[in-house]
């Protein structure tokens, strides 16, 4: 599967995920084949672009649950969207409780992993997709972490309004060619504007909590800097993990993004920045390295994964492509041996089903030799 940007759409190109208008009707199929129809319909949508499968890649499965999930976003995003503004006109909420009890109530209620699918975005909703898809994670974290209602209403609230400074950021410094530091000045000054809304139409503790994470997370990408001395409350905490989740697995505007385990690596390498109690919380709510996932190692070497690792996500165990060896990561005697990322593209990969998988896995616990 592969990110397209909207001019390099091609006629017969298929789609990799369904298209929904705001309204959350289903558009376009996924697997259907692009016209020129449907190229001009993504370009008045707005869309950067679209995920498209490659030529010989079979459909991705998706639940019932993973679609329906999907086409919620779509509307939720158009919510949020309207109460932003709203609150940018007036400085007061409006529909903001209702938005974040949806939200909890969706996510902040789970027992098990769920399937984090990035989904497509414009230049008109990109901050408030972002702003939807922090929350969602910041309720499943909160779950998991058991976190008091209270709090896990502020922290869902918190993250709706933490880059609501940037809906009233020029285009050109927002959606500017890279992160230079005129540009990240402009988005910072008017993201410190907009936590004074925050306080206005929120609370102050609602503002401490988006300044700590606002402030945190400049410092350290633009100026390579921690505050070690900064006390974070609990909720800018976990919001700092998920806010910074979601901006490097989500697609720019050219197209970038990072894979889930690079996120993860970013979070590891870096825990007086991200509070190691917040990121296994996150581990706990997703699904990263799961059964069917290709990833590509140290050594070059690619594999397709057999069975996820709850004790340590990053070292599952895998089918080596080269010889169809079993490799489990796990082990003492691999330890110099490391995933690199998650592959994007079909090289060197076999299409599975997952009855295959699944025998293969059945094959690991029955004591098959293992790399």
């Amino acid at each position: 599967m592969n990110f397209v940007e909207v001019e390099d759409l091609k006629i017969g190109m298929r789609l990799a995920r369904p298209i929904y208008n705001k309204k959350g009707v289903l558009l376009f199929e996924r697997d259907s084949r692009l016209t020129s129809q449907t190229i001009e319909s993504v370009k008045n949508f707005g869309l950067l672009g679209v995920y498209v499968l490659e030529p010989a890649e079979p459909l991705p499965p998706m639940s019932e649950e993973d679609i329906e999930s999907e086409r919620f976003q779509v509307m939720m995003v158009f919510s949020i969207q309207d109460e932003l503004t709203k609150i940018i006109e007036t400085k007061k909420t409006y529909r903001l409780p209702t938005l974040v009890s949806t939200i909890i109530k969706n996510y902040g209620h789970l027992n098990e992993k769920v399937n984090f699918y990035q989904n497509l975005r414009s230049r008109d909703d990109f901050v408030c997709r972002h702003a939807l898809n922090t929350a969602m994670l910041c309720a499943m974290i909160t779950h998991v972490m058991n976190i008091r209602v209270e709090e896990q209403v502020q922290t869902v609230t918190a993250a709706l309004l933490h880059d609501i400074g940037k809906i009233q950021v020029p285009p050109e410094f927002l959606f500017g060619h890279g992160n230079n530091e005129k540009n990240s000045n402009v988005v910072y000054e008017m993201q410190q504007k907009g936590l004074d809304l925050v306080e206005t139409a929120e609370s102050t503790q609602i503002r401490r909590i988006c300044m700590q994470v606002v402030r945190t997370q400049h410092d350290f990408t633009y100026e390579k800097k921690i505050d070690e001395n900064m006390k974070l409350l609990m909720p800018a905490k976990i919001l700092l993990v998920a806010n910074r989740y979601d901006e490097l697995t989500a697609m720019d505007l050219q197209g970038n993004s990072k894979s889930e385990v690079k996120a993860l690596q970013e979070f590891l390498e870096y825990p007086a920045l991200y509070d190691a109690a917040v990121v296994d919380a996150l581990v706990n709510c997703i699904n990263i390295l799961y059964a069917g996932v290709s990833v590509e190692l140290n050594t070059g070497e690619k594999g397709l994964v057999l069975a996820e690792n709850p004790a340590d996500i990053l070292r599952p165990t895998l089918l080596i492509f080269q010889d169809n060896s079993i490799l489990d990561l796990s082990l003492r005697l691999n330890s110099d041996l490391y995933i690199v990322d998650i592959m994007k593209t079909l090289d060197n990969r076999y299409a599975m089903d997952m009855d295959t998988v699944l025998s293969m896995m059945s094959m690991t616990e029955a004591g098959s030799t293992v790399g």
